[in-house]
């Protein structure tokens, strides 16, 4: 059963305050939007612990989840002045500000710290809803990676559990992804395919990319899945993450194209959509013309160079200037 893709249909971002409609979102896989209502909020931060927390943990998913490291590192400081306020909305607010620096830590490849940082969030806000704080499941992840491969199914289990228990279509299917990531013993394909299956019906684009990635890779390594349904699924996966702006999840599925051998035809595709002005910019970039130097040459604004560069690295699937030579010779 085919999930509903980037704010289909089924979506639905109930009234609320900015910053809950922002969390809305952001679960909806609508991460433009979400990253516009978050600037807004920015420019006038909430006062209170848990809204201050809430808004730098939603500023640091979308900064981790475009791969923007190096400013996702900078909400570090905010974060952890935030784990120290005394009182209960300040416990509430540390649970949210630690949930945050767990993943920032996985990020950054320091997964001890995000096991640490996800345990406590255990202990502050043990009963905290699944799908606002997934620490189970996100916890699970960094303990694989840490090689504690016992805690880390066992983690995913009882996010598995808990959603269930709650009735969250969209924590069951983070709990089957995260089981089907650190388990060997399980059937990978079986829980993703089951992922799927939950998130039918719940407008949950990014999480559903995600999940079709994951079971894409599986599909390529098993041989079980036919080559037409992994193209399917990595094609609607990168999409959607060139769309959002979701650059590590758009190169995932890329690496996955490039490995079946669809890479180099999806390329070719996409040159051939390319309208005159857009090449003709591309080719000035390649040649190694600056942004103000390419306006200079086509007598047109800087801004209209940025918006055509923008769309051509949209559609053949790049992120930056320098994939531009390679690119165009697809």
């Amino acid at each position: 059963m085919p999930h509903t893709r980037s704010g289909g249909p089924t979506t639905r971002i109930a009234p609320a305050t900015p910053l809950q409609h922002a969390g809305a979102l952001l679960r909806a896989g609508r991460v433009r939007e979400a990253s516009a209502a978050l600037s807004a909020l920015t420019a006038d931060p909430p006062r209170g612990h848990i809204e201050r927390a809430g808004l730098l943990a939603a500023r640091a998913e979308v900064l981790v989840g475009r791969g923007d490291l190096t400013t996702a590192a900078t909400l570090v400081g905010p974060l952890l002045e935030l784990v120290t306020v005394p009182g209960p909305s300040g416990q509430a607010g540390a649970a949210v500000a630690h949930h945050a620096l767990g993943e920032l830590a996985a990020a950054a490849g320091d997964v001890d710290s995000s096991v640490e940082h996800h345990a406590r969030v255990g202990v502050l806000a043990p009963g905290a809803d699944p799908e606002q704080l997934p620490w189970r499941a996100n916890q699970a992840l960094a303990l694989a990676r840490a090689r504690r491969g016992d805690d880390a199914a066992r983690q995913a289990r009882a996010h598995l559990r808990v959603g269930r228990a709650v009735g969250s279509a969209y924590a069951v299917a983070h709990g089957l992804r995260a089981l089907a990531t650190v388990s060997p013993t399980v059937d990978g394909v079986a829980l993703l395919e089951e992922a799927r299956d939950a998130l039918g019906s719940v407008g949950a684009a990014r999480l559903g990319a995600q999940v079709d990635t994951d079971l894409a890779g599986l599909l390529v390594l098993s041989g079980s899945g036919s080559s037409l349904r992994v193209l399917r699924l990595l094609r609607d996966a990168e999409t959607y993450a060139a769309t959002e702006g979701l650059w590590p999840l758009r190169q995932r599925a890329r690496r996955l194209l490039d490995l079946v051998g669809a890479g180099a035809e999806g390329r070719s595709e996409a040159l051939a959509a390319l309208t005159v002005a857009e090449r003709r910019v591309a080719e000035l970039a390649v040649q190694g013309l600056s942004n103000r130097e390419i306006a200079t040459t086509l007598v047109v604004t800087v801004k209209a160079v940025e918006w055509h560069l923008s769309r051509v690295y949209r559609k053949v699937r790049i992120t930056s200037r320098r994939e531009l030579a390679g690119a165009l010779m697809s």
